[in-house]
C-alpha cells in the first residue's frame, strides 16, 4: 500500500510539473510560428556567410 501511495504522489507531482511547463512550450511554439509566417512573407534570405561549412583540406594528425 505504501508503494502505491508513493506512486500516486510522484504521479501528481509530474502532472503539476507538466502543467507549469506547458505555457512555456506554447509560447515557444507561438514565437516559432510567428517567425515562420514573417519569413514566408519576406524575400528569401541569403546566407550570412560565404564560407563553406567544411574545411577544404582534412586536418593533419
Amino acid at each position: 500500500m505504501f508503494v502505491h501511495e508513493l506512486q500516486q504522489t510522484r504521479s501528481a507531482g509530474l502532472i503539476r510539473r507538466a502543467d507549469r511547463a506547458r505555457p512555456a512550450r506554447e509560447a515557444v511554439r507561438a514565437r516559432r510560428a510567428a517567425r515562420r509566417e514573417a519569413r514566408r512573407g519576406a524575400a528569401p534570405v541569403e546566407s550570412h556567410t560565404s564560407r563553406f561549412r567544411r574545411h577544404r583540406f582534412a586536418r593533419a594528425a
